[in-house]
């Protein structure tokens, strides 16, 4: 991606997202008909493919979060730091991670008073997105 901006900013992983995605249910569905087909001879066999299933559903979904909190997290830091750098002041409390997270797509000429506004107007995430006149790209996002 050249050129990033407010419409094509978000990261889509078609091999993460679809078809992993798609495999953990197709294994989730034929693991389910197996059990409802399954005999006294395979019933413990059949449950297990449906439990592991299960675990694999919440290891797609939790995986993701796991690593956008991380993300998160260092985002915040380094947003804070880049305020302090910008100010001498520190980043007020009031601001949330998820405002943060909006303004680190803020170049340097317009992130400090973007923050003043976010913090006076309680901006959401996607409202200061919009906001940004220069977009600084994120090219290493999880």
């Amino acid at each position: 991606m050249k050129y990033q901006n407010y419409r094509n900013h978000r990261r889509f992983v078609v091999g993460y997202h679809i078809v992993t995605f798609l495999i953990v249910l197709l294994f989730i569905v034929g693991s389910i008909r197996s059990l409802l087909k399954a005999t006294d001879d395979n019933l413990y066999s059949a449950s297990l493919l449906v439990l592991v299933g299960f675990i694999l559903l919440l290891m797609f979904f939790y995986l993701r979060i796991f690593a956008l909190k991380a993300q998160d997290r260092a985002i915040r830091a380094e947003e804070k730091l880049r305020y302090f750098i910008l100010t001498g002041k520190t980043l007020s409390t009031t601001i949330t991670t998820r405002q943060i997270i909006g303004l680190r797509f803020a170049s340097d000429d317009e992130f400090v008073s973007l923050v003043e506004k976010a913090e006076k107007e309680n901006l959401s995430e996607s409202e200061i997105k919009r906001s940004i006149k220069n977009w600084k790209p994120d090219h290493y996002r999880v």
